[in-house]
């Protein structure tokens, strides 16, 4: 069989491949912990399940434009008023299916085979494999310092002549890194004098802890004209915990809209009718559901704050904001693809290895499950690789003991 190039070079999303495998050993049975996911258990708005269920009773569901339905179109420009105090108009906005679809044609819009987009480390897995589909190179920029967040000299070092974008993630998957007031504002300015597109992936900005804020890039953006270089992503994903409707969107001045409205079109076609109709139900309605939702994960992550300090070896930061928290385990095994294995197979916690987020010897873990969960699994994890834990463990009914030095 021939492949591509492309195709050839583009590996499968391994937390999505983690979900597949944790749903696989709960459907055999077994006692699995899922400590890698992105996906809370809360349900999604009533709002948002009021309007889909109307619109299913109706049968009118159809084809919708390329660049969302005017429902939509209106709940993102409420949006951009109230979170980022930004009056657009409908030609500044785009409904796509998903966040990740928003990133992946604002990309497709702007950059060139074998041009270079940047983001800091740890970033999220998807970035280098998304800029590898447009044939471009991804280019990771890893603090000096070893944080989790770069300065702007190092990103100056990184820039070359083929740079086209930067991406930034904040708060940041997978560390829960909220990034400061004053990296954004630089960013942005070096941006803006580099002609460099900025794409903010900004779905995470209402899931912050302990009076944390996450910068409003607009604030600091000088060139409010149509050439403006800055694109804002966010969806109803994470904060309304509408994972599976898969409704996210973009900002950007009106001629990048519709190029990436052109891409979409021939892509996808329009976003689902059904779930549009859903998601601006949720924009427009009340904000309990994500407010219960953030004072939920600030419970959970102070939980597994202190389970993990309970143990020495293990290098923490606590998140400002996310569904994760990346600690270091290098102490006890500085591969975290083979601690990764270890752990689902000695005492079934699935984590996600912290080498595809671009930082050897961590882990991501998550705390959007429940709290049994978190505290269990973090239990499991320390009678692993602590060996001065106690040598045998019960999982249910079934006694381990451990048989590894």
């Amino acid at each position: 069989m021939s492949i591509s190039l492309i195709g050839s070079t583009i590996g499968e999303s391994v937390t999505l491949k983690l979900n597949e495998t944790a749903a696989i050993l709960r459907a055999k049975g077994d006692p699995v912990i899922h400590l890698g996911g992105g996906e809370p258990k809360s349900k999604p708005p009533l709002d948002a399940l009021t309007a889909a269920g109307s619109m299913l009773t109706s049968g009118n569901v159809r084809y919708t434009p390329a660049y969302g339905t005017r429902e939509m179109k209106q709940a993102i420009l409420r949006y951009m008023e109230q979170y980022y105090g930004q009056k657009l108009t409908p030609d500044h906005v785009m409904a796509s299916s998903g966040a990740k679809q928003s990133i992946m044609v604002a990309l497709q819009a702007v950059v060139n085979p074998q041009e270079e987009v940047l983001f800091p480390v740890p970033y999220w897995v998807s970035y280098p494999e998304m800029v590898k589909l447009l044939g471009a190179k991804p280019v990771a920029v890893r603090a000096e310092d070893g944080s989790f967040q770069p300065s702007m000299r190092d990103i100056e070092q990184h820039v070359t002549s083929y740079s086209r974008a930067v991406m930034i993630n904040s708060p940041n998957n997978p560390s829960g890194a909220v990034y400061s007031e004053d990296f954004i504002a630089e960013i942005i300015d070096f941006c803006e004098k580099k002609g460099l597109y900025l794409i903010m992936d900004d779905i995470y900005n209402r899931l912050t802890f302990e009076g944390v804020t996450v910068a409003n890039p607009y604030d600091h953006v000088s060139d409010h004209s149509e050439n403006s270089k800055l694109i804002v992503v966010n969806g109803v994903s994470k904060a309304f915990a509408m994972t599976g409707f898969r409704i996210g969107w973009a900002a950007a001045n009106k001629k990048l809209i519709e190029v990436m409205s052109c891409i979409q079109s021939h892509q996808t076609s329009g976003p689902s009718a059904l779930l549009q109709h859903a998601a601006a139900a949720a924009i427009n309605g009340s904000t309990k559901a994500v407010e219960s939702l953030r004072t939920t994960l600030e419970a959970n992550m102070n939980v597994m704050m202190t389970e993990l300090n309970a143990f020495d070896g293990v290098h923490i930061e606590k998140p400002g904001g996310t569904f994760y928290c990346f600690p270091d385990f290098s102490h006890f095994e500085k591969d975290s693809v083979k601690l990764s294995k270890f752990l689902l197979e000695k005492v079934q916690v699935v984590t996600v290895p912290g080498i595809e987020f671009g930082m050897e010897g961590h882990l991501r873990l998550s705390y959007c499950g429940t709290m049994k969960d978190i505290t269990e699994g973090i239990e499991r994890i320390k009678w692993c690789v602590d060996l001065d834990s106690p040598n045998e463990l019960y999982i249910g009914e079934r006694k381990l003991v451990r048989d590894w030095a």
